[in-house]
């Protein structure tokens, strides 16, 4: 699960917006009188001497230096499947950084430089993100997901690897150390929705009001999801930003295409990192099957929280962001306290961490997810 923890329900979403001060900044589109400014999420940009072609202004420092810390696209094809990922300079243990659910490896882009001056880092778009691709009528299922981002550990990385995961990616995690500890070293869970994502429970959460648009999508395809997306969520637009502001951000999706074929959407019009970047992963490249698998209750089959967390040997340290009640009874977040307790009653050899952060911390506390991770795995040669 993903930033639809921040996108969704009209009274709900409406609450959880002025929490978390997401605001679109549509200056240059939208005309006088009618700006927006984001808080932003993430630190301050590097410098950049020369603007890549791969990012427009706000995000281009950061993929500049990916680049200058030696990170580079490559692609393997492992049991059918054609990962796609970015791979540092081999510096280090082997780490595997996986993104939350609906982004993609950029997600990761403000902590990169500094993870590979000590790791050797392999920031994977797993199945259903990014530019990895997967067979015609690949199961969306944690365990085939798993079965088969273990097998690109054995034939690609090589070596047991560090791990962490934010969100589905960190149920990912869950599942990897919980079935396949010979590959792991360690774990840190960023913020992975425990127990909360397992069905009938997830229908108690904001994010099964996003995974309805998902679901739509499968049962009546479309060639676009992000501007079906966008369209399905106008209701939250015209409430949360100004009425017909989903015909703006459409106008930009399509505009910013003619300028940058075949490149992922990063809008500066949206201030807010997480948000854009949201929009980035649903662009081309999100498969809504995904989605769909956690709204039918279908992607944990067989796949149960608590008995997976009681295998796990390895060390792990679960990190928990902010949560909170939208409408009364339905969870804002991926883990309540309850959650969180009941997980670390089950890790034989676990750590908690409370962070006061947004549900993707290494993009809205950086710096403080960069601490955490790196003391931790120190910790654990």
């Amino acid at each position: 699960m993903t930033t639809q923890h921040a996108m969704n329900s009209p009274t709900g979403r409406a609450r959880a917006l002025s929490r978390r001060r997401v605001l679109l900044a549509g200056g240059a589109i939208i005309g006088a009188g009618a700006a927006f400014s984001g808080a932003g999420y993430g630190r301050a940009a590097p410098p950049v001497n020369k603007v890549l072609p791969t990012g427009f202004a706000v995000d281009a420092p950061w993929h500049a230096a990916a680049a200058r810390a030696g990170f580079q696209a490559k692609s393997a094809t492992v049991n059918g499947v054609q990962f796609s990922f970015r791979e540092g300079p081999a510096n280090g243990p082997a780490l595997i950084l996986l993104h939350a659910q609906q982004m993609d490896w950029f997600s990761y882009s403000r902590v990169l430089p500094t993870l590979a001056k000590s790791f050797h880092v392999f920031d994977i778009d797993y199945q259903g993100h990014g530019t990895t691709r997967v067979p015609n009528g690949y199961p969306m299922t944690a365990h085939r997901i798993g079965a088969d981002l273990a097998a690109f550990l054995e034939s690609v990385v090589g070596e047991p690897a560090y791990l962490t995961g934010n969100s589905s990616g960190g149920l990912l995690t869950v599942w990897l150390a919980a079935n396949r500890a010979d590959l792991v070293k360690a774990t840190v869970l960023e913020d992975p929705p425990l127990f909360s994502s397992e069905y009938p429970r997830i229908k108690k959460t904001i994010a099964y009001r996003d995974f309805a648009s998902s679901d739509k999508a499968v049962r009546h395809p479309v060639d676009d999801f992000l501007l079906f997306w966008i369209n399905d969520s106008r209701e939250f637009f015209d409430q949360n930003v100004f009425p017909g502001s989903s015909v703006v951000l459409t106008e930009a999706v399509k505009a910013q295409r003619l300028i940058r074929p075949g490149q992922p959407v990063e809008l500066d019009i949206v201030g807010n990192d997480m948000i854009r970047l949201f929009l980035r992963g649903m662009d081309h490249q999100y498969d809504p099957r995904f989605g769909s698998a956690f709204y039918r209750g279908t992607w944990n089959r067989g796949f149960d929280h608590a008995e997976a967390l009681s295998k796990i040997s390895v060390p792990s340290l679960l990190l928990h962001a902010n949560f909170s009640w939208t409408d009364g009874d339905i969870l804002y977040g991926a883990m309540d306290q309850n959650d969180a307790d009941q997980a670390m009653s089950l890790l034989r050899n676990g750590t908690y961490r409370r962070i006061d952060a947004e549900h993707v911390t290494h993009l809205d506390k950086p710096d403080e997810f960069l601490s955490i991770t790196q003391q931790f795995f120190a910790a654990h040669p």
